[in-house]
């Protein structure tokens, strides 16, 4: 089986959110599955020049967009013992950045387009595609309109994951017809509520439609999670599924991060609490081992359910614990974190940005991570924190609900709670810390956090077996 992984960011190569490391650990997972998966994706200006040393120049063509006929250059690179094409266009890719340019429609419409075209120049020919995002939505559209005839590409079968329905490609029309070029036959595939909407034409014409946890293929056919498109999901349901993300286990594993302040694993637990002592001195908060200590390594973000938080804090460090955040996004929370950082100095400690090794010691050095998300089509952060021992409190929603089973019950692995409500998510509070409270109880608990499962090759199974059901609708 020869899988192709379209993705517009990927690990080691460049990384701006979740995509990229999945992008960076499922295709090597596939491959120890024993499917054939190749990566690729876009040659950004931003990539490392020690990584493009070591990237190798494989030909050029011609990328046919609308009326204009664009340059595109392919490179190779091998990571993680899987092939890697990257696709160059200085005019659309060497930028500061990955996202957020005027132009984004344009590059990526060039950047599908270009992956199909790229296949007619090389020896290679996948059985899937699987396309990632609206970045490569257009790849099955312009599968189905342009490509079909060619012998190469008659058998080709696509999926489309969704990692996150809020970002779906939206442009005007004009999209369709002078930077795409489709004939006026196929701009209905793309057409929503009056708009090009990218990620509907890939729903619409892809074999399989995917989304990174069962729950969040269940959420997005309500409005409320939909964004507009669950009208169509609720149409195309039939093709719709979900398949829980994984971690990278050797990457975070406190036996041998060399980012924590101490190694520890399940036998030698108690090393956690040294952790723990250096986190809080570290970050100002006093150095007291029996106050539990919460932590939030999240964007800044309503979505990550932070409106709770903010009506409830003082209630939760009534509860006699320590609150550390780390992370950036709306000023109106970056601002209410500062402030409860100075009305509780040695108890609430405060780090704005993203520093990926200290976000590394907080989950090491934690007793409880804090993830009370609206909505979470997946989440890493719970899988992590449960890899090291810290125990999560989330709000079931996503791939929160999919990880995470409350300890009151059989195999929990954490606290739970289900209505988007503050005092909910107290009360989920309160039952942490009274376990807390237990030692013998709380080790326990621990110990079987960390032993959990969540490895890239948990879910490679399950991508295989979806694979292996699209190839046999043919």
């Amino acid at each position: 089986m020869k899988i192709l992984y379209a993705a517009s960011e990927a690990l080691p190569f460049i990384a701006s959110g979740g995509l990229a490391d999945v992008a960076g650990s499922l295709p090597a997972a596939l491959k120890k599955e024993g499917a054939e998966c190749r990566v690729v994706m876009p040659l950004y200006g931003d990539i490392k020049p020690e990584l493009r040393e070591k990237m190798r120049y494989v030909t050029h063509f011609n990328v046919p967009l609308a009326w204009r006929n664009q340059y595109c250059g392919l490179f190779e690179a091998e990571a993680n013992n899987v092939k890697y094409y990257l696709l160059d266009n200085e005019y659309y890719f060497k930028r500061s950045g990955i996202y957020g340019f005027y132009d984004d429609a344009e590059r990526f419409v060039f950047f599908s387009k270009a992956i199909l075209e790229m296949l007619t120049k090389i020896d290679y020919a996948p059985d899937i595609i699987n396309c990632n995002d609206w970045q490569t939505a257009m790849v099955p559209v312009f599968l189905n309109v342009y490509y079909r005839s060619i012998e190469k590409f008659r058998g080709i079968r696509t999926v489309f994951t969704i990692h996150n329905i809020a970002y779906q490609g939206k442009y005007g029309m004009e999209i369709a017809t002078d930077i795409a070029g489709l004939p006026d036959y196929a701009l209905p595939i793309v057409e929503y509520d009056h708009n090009v909407n990218m990620m509907k034409g890939a729903i619409d014409q892809s074999d399989v439609v995917s989304t990174v946890s069962p729950t969040y293929a269940e959420e997005i056919l309500d409005s409320w999670f939909g964004f507009g498109l669950d009208r169509i999901l609720r149409e195309k349901r039939y093709k719709l599924c979900g398949i829980l993300n994984g971690i990278d286990v050797k990457s975070y594993d406190p036996a041998t991060d060399p980012e924590i302040y101490k190694n520890y694993t399940v036998k030698t637990v108690k090393d956690k609490g040294i952790n723990k002592a250096e986190l809080q001195k570290q970050m100002g908060l006093n150095v007291e081992p029996d106050k539990p200590l919460v932590a939030m390594v999240s964007r800044l973000v309503g979505m990550k359910g932070l409106d709770l938080v903010r009506y409830i804090f003082d209630s939760m460090i009534a509860e006699g614990i320590q609150f550390v955040v780390l992370g950036t996004g709306d000023y109106i929370y970056e601002n209410f974190f500062a402030e409860m950082a100075a009305r509780y100095p040695g108890t609430v400690a405060v780090r704005k940005g993203f520093v990926p090794d200290l976000a590394r010691k907080i989950y090491a050095g934690a007793d409880i991570l804090l993830m009370p998300s609206k909505s979470e089509p997946c989440g890493l952060a719970q899988m992590v924190a449960l890899r090291y021992g810290t125990i999560p409190i989330i709000r079931e929603t996503g791939g929160l609900k999919d990880s995470i089973q409350d300890l009151g019950g059989e195999n929990g692995n954490g606290y739970t709670f289900k209505t988007y409500n503050a005092h909910d998510m107290l009360g989920a509070v309160k039952r942490a810390v009274g376990l807390y409270r237990n030692p013998d109880l709380w080790q326990d608990a621990v110990c079987h956090a960390m032993e959990c499962d969540f490895s890239w090759q948990r879910s490679a199974k399950k991508y295989m077996e979806m694979y292996q059901r699209v190839l046999g609708m043919g």
